[in-house]
């Protein structure tokens, strides 16, 4: 079944495993295995391989740091390609912006961004996530999101060929882009930041993540804040006014430290996170008419 797709892993120093654990790949840290992982190690990788699995009927799905899914307790029966650190490449352009694949860390962006003097990146600092998929959802934090500082972004279409988006063709709304939930295959991203104080973005940096470390469970397990912000709301409030902080299905709770957060208190599966969510969607709505959505992707 997969013998095509190993094939050309094999061709370009592509690196495979066999049934995989997927709970090693998400920050819930749960989900069964999967079939096959693969790491590309580039856009030309990725699109051979892809192509491969649409040819061949095989399912796939591509992650990153897995900051925010869920993969089923029963695993993947697929493909599952990870764009890590072999396509993590970050550099300054000759224009001045900055150029990073899909699988850069976010982290590792702010860094570079601060080694250039660049600002605009400070509110990312922190968040557990990828390049990629910060571009996909629009991510965001602390009154900032990616497209405040999003020029262009590359990809693979549906066709196989490479392209890019860019200015308002990137349709970047509230956690949504172009991308979401499309075939469209994020492989970089181009940003245009400012010159800035290095001393003053450091400064900026420290204090969200002095802020994210106080308020919010990062000793768990978790995808981050589970909910969208509902308009003129606070998803953590209304779950906390519910009387809902603490409650726990299984190994899944309400974190006490901040209601917005579903985290894995020990041992929790994804049936016991998708339970849990599904009984704080159904109170909150029962007693608030608000009904919550999640920023959670789940792959069955």
């Amino acid at each position: 079944m997969y013998d095509a797709i190993l094939q050309i892993a094999d061709r370009y120093h592509v690196e495979t495993f066999s049934r995989f654990p997927l709970a090693k790949l998400t920050s819930f840290q749960t989900g069964g295995e999967a079939d096959l992982l693969l790491t590309p190690n580039s856009k030309e990788s990725l699109r051979d391989i892809v192509s491969a699995c649409r040819r061949d009927s095989i399912p796939f799905c591509v992650v990153g740091n897995g900051s925010n899914l869920l993969f089923a307790d029963a695993g993947f029966r697929g493909a599952v390609l990870r764009l890590g650190a072999p396509m993590s490449a970050i550099r300054r352009l000759p224009d001045g912006r900055i150029f990073c694949e899909a699988g850069a860390p976010l982290t590792a962006l702010c860094l570079f961004a601060l080694r250039q003097g660049l600002a605009g990146l400070e509110f990312a600092y922190g968040i557990p996530g990828t390049v990629g998929g910060a571009v996909y959802m629009n991510a965001g934090a602390y009154g900032g999101e990616m497209r405040d500082v999003l020029c262009e972004a590359r990809h693979i279409a549906p066709d196989g060929t490479f392209g890019a988006f860019s200015g308002e063709d990137l349709k970047l709304g509230y956690r949504t882009s172009v991308y979401t939930d499309t075939d469209y295959l994020i492989t970089g991203a181009v940003l245009r930041l400012e010159q800035g104080d290095p001393d003053a973005i450091k400064a900026a940096m420290d204090d969200k993540m002095r802020r994210r470390k106080e308020k919010q469970p990062l000793e768990y397990p978790s995808a981050g804040s589970t909910f969208k912000r509902p308009e003129g709301r606070f998803a953590g409030a209304l779950i906390e006014g519910c009387g809902l902080k603490g409650y726990s299905i299984g190994g899944a709770q309400v974190s006490e430290k901040h209601a917005g957060f579903v985290i894995n208190k020990g041992g929790a599966t994804t049936a016991d996170i998708l339970a849990l969510i599904k009984h704080i969607q159904e109170t909150v709505y029962a007693k608030t008419g608000v009904q919550l959505q999640t920023e959670v992707r789940y792959i069955g």
